[in-house]
């Protein structure tokens, strides 16, 4: 393991995933990985419970961004001493707007009518949707926001809680804070790569974030990984 982010969700952390695997250091993993790839959604639901196999989970993988992996991103930097750390930050009232439009919105979906039948039916079929719940609740809306996903006050609360702790117990030469719109620069800096002769990735607004969202759901739901 060469990086490990650990920055919360919705502060470019695809565009960053992206720009790690055009700079070398890819595979890396992110949540679309654990949609994606068959056989991730058990072993991340062991690891939410307290079983994780950090090496088994992360096999192949030179790098990590996004949840699930940032909501360990201590127990992750002990386990792999010579990673750096990546920290992805983004303006706060902004963070809080992409989640409202994104995470959030699809949590409101999830406790529709319509979303309760299909868990129950994802339950009941054993598929991959009703686990993939059980994932996201327990590493993002428990372990990163106490259960309180959707008070605006306590998530901003946590937001800058986490940036300071992150701060404050990784070694500034083995960190980087960093925000998408400072483009190459400083990721190839830190990373000690050449810059890119190409603009830095810009993916994953609302909207695409929207419609994967609705495809996930009704693939998941009838796939069993």
């Amino acid at each position: 393991m060469r990086v490990i982010g650990a920055g919360y969700g919705r502060t470019g952390t695809l565009s960053t995933k992206t720009a790690l695997e055009r700079l070398g250091f890819g595979p890396c993993h992110h949540m679309l990985e654990v949609i994606n790839t068959p056989g991730q959604l058990r072993p991340w639901l062991r690891a939410a419970k307290g079983e994780p196999d950090w090496d088994a989970l992360l096999s192949g993988y030179n790098s990590t961004i996004d949840w699930p992996a940032a909501a360990y991103w201590k127990e992750l930097a002990d386990h792999y001493p010579d990673a750096k750390i990546l920290l992805t930050v983004r303006e706060p009232e902004r963070w809080l707007a992409s989640m409202r439009a994104t995470i959030i919105a699809q949590r409101v979906r999830a406790r529709s009518l319509s979303g309760r039948a299909a868990r129950r039916l994802s339950a009941l079929l054993g598929t991959d949707l009703a686990v993939f719940g059980q994932v996201t609740w327990l590493t993002i809306d428990k372990k990163v926001f106490g259960g309180h996903m959707g008070d605006e006050e306590h998530m901003l609360k946590a937001f800058d809680a986490h940036l300071e702790e992150v701060q404050a117990a990784i070694a500034a030469e083995r960190l980087l804070v960093f925000d998408v719109r400072q483009g190459w620069e400083p990721l190839c800096s830190f990373l000690e790569v050449p810059v890119p002769d190409e603009p830095f990735p810009r993916v994953n607004d609302s909207e695409a974030f929207a419609e994967r969202a609705r495809k996930n759901a009704g693939r998941m739901i009838f796939r069993r990984s």
